[in-house]
């Protein structure tokens, strides 16, 4: 794994009763519940494999309630999407003095915000896809002719490419258009990039290996990710020693510059003149039999169990580098 150099360094646990009482949130009301339930529930059971008293908890109905009266004392956040990675949550939270897994509430509410991520990826000077914002039907033209065809249209705050379309052609933007703006919120559409696609996976400060991605279809859309055996993942992605550290620093550095921590994931496509390009960020990545950073670790030589426990360690104090836990 790459290291970014910490200030301070992750808390390492040995006996499972130094978690206390872990609630494993799952499900929620967002997009991406049916996805969450599955994360959630491999996540509970390998926190029970290595011994730790988790609760698996669907958050809907008053969850308020069931995490102050759980008698908890953290949180395993495995919601995907509005409502669990956006910062509300993590604002609940901190309100409940709860400690929880992953980022806080600034990066996880720009983390899950596409389009003030690039702006604050640009503002970084590090590299991401040219795009534009479509308001209203004078940008559809507008936006054709600023980054040309094809294109690739999304919702700002979905993930798990719910509600994306490959554009290639300015008749098709309209619909396009109207299936992003129908999840809500702010619509973007983004320059196709004809290059190989990957992602690093950040754990503790640290880069995994890199994954090439190589899917079937016109893009890595939900069915890729989800429901297809021909999307192929390879990891090691195939690159020079050099290469696959520019993608981990490049990674490194745009967690770094949301304000993410923890854990999460670095989305990136390479161009074929101006190089890598980040795409987005992902701070709950999924975890289930599909899931990349679960397939990352593993060529890192850290198994399922392993990596929920340590995923888990993040959620107590950090220590000082070079001090003790």
């Amino acid at each position: 794994m790459t290291a970014h150099a910490p200030l301070l360094r992750p808390c390492r646990v040995g006996d499972p009763a130094a978690f206390g009482r872990v609630a494993v949130l799952m499900g929620g009301s967002s997009a991406e519940r049916e996805v969450s339930l599955v994360t959630g529930a491999a996540v509970h059971q390998a926190l029970r494999n290595r011994g730790v008293e988790a609760a698996a908890i669907d958050a809907t109905g008053d969850l308020v309630a069931q995490l102050r009266d759980g008698g908890f004392d953290r949180v395993w956040i495995a919601l995907h999407g509005r409502g669990g990675e956006d910062g509300t949550l993590q604002g609940l939270l901190e309100f409940l003095g709860l400690p929880y897994t992953g980022s806080g509430v600034l990066g996880s509410a720009i983390g899950m915000d596409k389009l003030r991520t690039k702006r604050l990826l640009h503002g970084a000077g590090l590299p991401t896809a040219r795009y534009g914002v479509l308001r209203d039907e004078a940008d559809l033209a507008e936006v054709v002719a600023q980054l040309g065809l094809p294109l690739m249209v999304k919702p700002a705050a979905e993930g798990s490419s719910i509600g994306m379309t490959r554009v290639d052609t300015a008749g098709q933007l309209p619909e396009a258009w109207r299936l992003a703006g129908g999840y809500g919120g702010e619509v973007i559409a983004e320059e196709w990039i004809a290059g190989p696609e990957y992602t690093v996976g950040i754990l503790d400060g640290q880069a995994l290996p890199a994954i090439r991605i190589e899917a079937q279809g016109r893009f890595y859309d939900y069915h890729a990710k989800y429901i297809s055996d021909e999307t192929r993942y390879v990891c090691p992605a195939g690159l020079s020693q050099a290469d696959q550290r520019a993608l981990a620093d490049l990674a490194l550095a745009a967690f770094d510059a949301v304000g993410c921590r923890g854990w999460g994931r670095v989305d990136l496509m390479v161009h074929p003149v101006a190089g890598p390009m980040i795409l987005e960020l992902n701070t709950v990545p999924g975890m289930t039999s599909h899931s990349l950073v679960p397939m990352a670790a593993a060529a890192a030589g850290i198994g399922f169990d392993e990596l929920v426990w340590r995923i888990l360690e993040t959620s107590l104090p950090a220590a000082p580098a070079g001090g003790r836990a």
